[in-house]
């Protein structure tokens, strides 16, 4: 397989640039045995009673931050992940590649001192505790194609309601589409929830370099699935309900808990690079957004749903006029019918 297997045309103008008025006002495809366009406030009737959503709980911290070199250039930081009390690994754009020991002079008198580089990220000491000079200082870390700074609604809406461990420098955004009240209205229609963890990475917003897709590799995502999740999906499983993942980031969670077949609760990292021809152990329906072309996450739907399909339905959303990725409307898929 090879990145251009997995190519698309989107025009500039589908690239949601701004949230939706309201959370649920989005639009929904799904797709099962042909497409159905629909709207995501009609989700509760698309579920069964006895079905399980799961969904990735993580919190996107705010973790860019803009700042001056010594010699006075521009330095933007990406913090990926908090190391220590005033450590990181981050991801650092400027001019020239910062050596080790280097000084990058940040808002509030702080600074963030080079450690050692780490394959394309840095290790950063910084002057003050991070994580509350972050909330002070730092800012909702947009993805990049949005191309503009945050604005008043994005603290708010690149968050997802039931976000609560922080960790994530990116939004599960399937999840953005729920409100309390929809929250509510699953468990009315006979759904069970339940939650896990995977705190997303930079990563997801890097294009992959190879053209063989196999020769790709992704960064390493923090992830925990309780006990209580594997319970709850044994049970769904024995009751003939569907386990429903909200976000890529979900089936990724409990794929990599599944190494031997079975969800079992797991505590660590996971690279797990899903690709079609990968055989699904955890889930059987998948809610998401719309992905970027030749994207490890398009890679991930179309193992799941089947790439022909998945490529036939983003073209039949280009044509209704969708909005796209992170800010845009959602997707329900199913397996590939046998």
């Amino acid at each position: 397989m090879f990145l251009s297997d997995f190519n698309y045309q989107l025009p500039d103008e589908l690239v949601a640039q701004y949230p939706s008025t309201n959370r649920r006002d989005s639009r929904l495809l799904v797709l099962g045995k042909e497409i159905v366009d629909t709207q995501f406030s009609r989700l509760p009737k698309l579920i069964n009673a006895g079905d399980l959503l799961i969904f990735n709980d993580t919190r996107v911290i705010r973790a860019r931050l803009r700042g001056r070199k010594e010699t006075g250039g521009r330095a933007e930081i990406l913090v990926e992940r908090v190391l220590a009390e005033n450590e990181a690994l981050s991801q650092v754009r400027a001019s020239k590649t910062p050596k080790p020991g280097s000084r990058i002079e940040l808002p509030g008198d702080a600074t963030a001192i080079v450690i050692k580089r780490d394959n394309d990220m840095f290790v950063l000491r910084f002057s003050s505790p991070l994580e509350p000079y972050l909330e002070q200082f730092g800012e909702m870390p947009l993805p990049p194609y949005l191309g503009r700074d945050e604005d008043s609604a994005d603290s708010d809406r690149y968050q997802t309601v039931y976000a609560r461990h922080a960790g994530a420098v990116a939004a599960p955004t399937a999840g953005l589409h729920f409100d309390e009240s929809m929250l509510r209205e699953t468990i009315a229609a006979g759904a069970e929830h339940a939650w896990i963890t995977l705190h997303v990475g930079a990563g997801t917003f890097q294009s992959l370099r190879e053209e063989r897709v196999a020769a790709n590799k992704l960064h390493s995502e923090r992830v925990q699935v309780g006990s209580d999740v594997c319970a709850a999906i044994r049970k769904t499983r024995s009751n003939g309900g569907r386990v429903i993942a909200v976000g890529t980031t979900s089936v990724r969670a409990l794929e990599a808990a599944s190494a031997d077949g079975e969800v079992r609760p797991y505590n660590g990292e996971t690279e797990i690079f899903i690709t079609p021809g990968y055989q699904f152990r955890s889930v059987d329906a998948l809610l998401t957004n719309f992905h970027l072309p030749q994207s490890s996450l398009l890679m991930l739907v179309a193992a799941f749903a089947g790439r022909e399909r998945v490529l036939a339905a983003y073209r039949h959303a280009v044509r209704e006029q969708y909005r796209f990725f992170s800010y845009g409307d959602a997707m329900l898929l199913f397996p590939e019918p046998r």
